[in-house]
């Protein structure tokens, strides 16, 4: 049962599996490693310039939320809202592992009666604001640390500012 054909098998079976492996190596570093010598790099260069001082100050632009929450689309946040609907509800004093959504936008942030909230919204205001809505949106874990909710958040800010007028426009 085991001759020189199998023997010969085995080892050809060796060298394929080898052989593909460094191939795929070849391939994975010649598309995502930069290129060397005189090419360019496919990356682009951190330039720092060094004033003198240790800290490092980070500029944001101050975008002005209830300019562009003027022009959100509802339309746009119902396809977003099936991200929530696995645990909030649309429905009044209907709650599911999450509180209602039904009239979220100006009220209170712990005003649903009967649902239990984690003290860590509370840090951010008494209510419920389309600005304050669009931060703990963005990343509820850092928006509110500690809170319950383990959503990860939506990074685009036109797709939470739509989200937030098709929670104000269904609740109406």
């Amino acid at each position: 049962m085991f001759d020189t054909m199998v023997l010969t098998k085995v080892v050809a079976a060796l060298c394929a599996t080898l052989l593909f492996f460094l191939v795929g190596k070849w391939a994975a570093e010649t598309i995502y490693l930069p290129a060397h010598g005189d090419h360019h790099a496919a990356v682009y260069p951190i330039i720092e310039e060094d004033d003198g001082a240790d800290a490092v100050e980070v500029v944001e632009e101050a975008v002005d939320v209830m300019a562009l929450y003027a022009e959100a689309d509802a339309a746009a946040g119902e396809g977003l809202w099936r991200n929530c609907r696995a645990c909030h509800s649309l429905e009044e004093g209907q709650n599911g592992t999450g509180p209602t959504l039904h009239g979220v936008v100006g009220r209170p942030i712990d005003g649903v009666d009967g649902f239990n909230y984690s003290g860590a919204l509370l840090a951010l205001g008494d209510t419920w604001t389309v600005e304050a809505l669009d931060t703990f949106l963005e990343n509820p874990r850092e928006a509110a640390p500690g809170t319950r909710m383990s959503y990860r958040g939506l990074s685009s800010i036109d797709d939470r500012l739509n989200l937030i007028a098709y929670l104000e426009a269904a609740s109406q």
